[in-house]
């Protein structure tokens, strides 16, 4: 069996140490007090993330996806991001995709010998067709899960690009990635519970890289969700009348009208509004500019 114990996220945190013996106030905040390192921990990661969102825009851009894999939390983190991008962006559900070991059952419970054989990750890039145009990242944030690293060796061989994210140090557990994302944040309040701050960590690392990765394909203009599906609910009809009035100066009434000529697509209607067309037309050009907004409403001078 492999001794793990010399791990980051294996060694015991000192300042935990009594949190058996303290009061609920002061656990709680030992706890917050190493949550508030994790957001600066990222931060030093920061080059590298970038280099990942190149690489998951470079994807999308060529009809490729990002396929995440994992296994506990960090699979769970990342099906869970995943999930998030059709309700927030309008984005084929096939562009981001989770995988965690063991399948949909061990994201209710925990199926934890999953982890243990490479063969089903590579298995499993098998099965999804993984190619050239593909982005697969592996989240180990202690570094060492062999269906993760089966996962990344079996995609590289299939020509597909690679990120490893994982909460150890390099010269501890290595990889063959195309980039490598370490965000060392110490040992656990908890030895070895990489729920908490390594799960918190995974958790602002993917946010980051499928929402800038979003707004670089043009799902978003300036900050706004402007690809929200207003057909899901009334509070998504609500937000989409709200932005055409923040970019149109409309009254709601007009803002709510204008959406419904647009078939509910808020990019459509802020087309139509900007340049006085019908709807159909708005679409082409939003076709012809890869659905990116700004240009089409704000085209550059010449």
């Amino acid at each position: 069996m492999e001794d793990r114990g010399h791990l980051m996220t294996e060694l015991r945190n000192p300042r935990s140490a009594q949190i058996d013996r303290i009061s609920i106030g002061e656990a709680v905040d030992v706890i917050n007090a190493e949550d508030a390192t994790v957001a600066a921990t990222v931060a030093a990661a920061r080059n590298e993330i970038v280099q990942a969102i190149e690489l998951v825009v470079a994807a999308f851009e060529a009809g490729g996806r990002l396929i995440y894999v994992g296994a506990g939390t960090s699979g769970r983190l990342g099906v869970l991001d995943a999930s998030e991008c059709p309700p927030t962006f309008l984005s084929d559900p096939r562009m981001v995709q989770g995988i965690i070991a063991g399948g949909w059952d061990a994201l209710r419970r925990a199926i934890e010998g999953a982890e243990d054989f490479p063969e089903h990750g590579a298995a499993k890039m098998d099965e999804m067709d993984v190619g050239a145009h593909d982005v697969v990242m592996g989240i180990t944030t202690g570094g060492t899960t062999p269906y993760v690293h089966g996962a990344l060796a079996r995609a590289k061989e299939r020509g597909a690009k690679t990120i490893f994210f994982g909460c150890v140090d390099r010269d501890h557990v290595k990889d063959d990635a195309d980039v490598s994302i370490r965000v060392l944040l110490g040992p656990e309040v908890i030895t070895g519970s990489t729920r908490m701050k390594a799960g918190t960590a995974t958790k602002l690392v993917l946010n980051t890289i499928t929402t800038v990765s979003m707004v670089r394909i043009g799902k978003v203009y300036e900050n706004l969700m402007v690809d929200v599906n207003t057909r899901a609910n009334r509070k998504l009809v609500d937000r989409g009348t709200r932005m055409i009035m923040t970019v149109t100066s409309l009254e709601r009434d007009e803002a709510a009208e204008l959406l419904r000529r647009s078939g509910g697509h808020v990019k459509t209607a802020l087309v139509m509004h900007a340049r006085k067309i019908a709807r159909e037309e708005a679409e082409r050009l939003l076709a012809g500019h890869h659905g990116r907004l700004a240009e089409v409403i704000a085209p550059p001078t010449k």
